[in-house]
């Protein structure tokens, strides 16, 4: 007990103006810069998805659609129902095949289009 005593008493008594408790490690200074870019990197993460509006993508029930457009024209949308992520490329090329006509789209004088449905069955 008394030896534990002793050594409990020196290890306090060395401070840092003590010789004996030198540091001289150039690398001690990187954990904290490491920390730091830590901490940048996530807030800037915060910060883009609060600008961009993207909390949505986070939230299991929500639904969103986002449509990409390259410099080249090439466009693709994002799709998100509830956990479900889809993305689809849309390409230039024209629809083939039959089909069945399924109602009017009208414009209005102001621009706002309508979409009025057939009514056959």
């Amino acid at each position: 007990m008394k030896y534990l005593k002793q050594r409990r008493m020196s290890n306090r008594s060395k401070g840092f103006g003590d010789p004996a408790f030198r540091d001289d490690d150039p690398m001690t200074g990187v954990a904290n810069l490491f920390d730091i870019g830590l901490v940048f990197i996530v807030g800037l993460l915060m910060t883009l998805f609060s600008a961009y509006r993207l909390q949505d993508l986070f939230d299991q029930t929500s639904q969103m659609t986002i449509m990409k457009q390259k410099a080249s024209g090439e466009m693709e949308i994002i799709t998100k129902q509830g956990t479900k992520i889809k993305a689809t490329r849309i390409s230039g090329e024209k629809a083939k095949g039959m089909g069945a006509r399924l109602g009017v789209a009208y414009r209005l004088e102001d621009g706002a289009m309508v979409y009025v449905p057939d009514n056959k069955n």
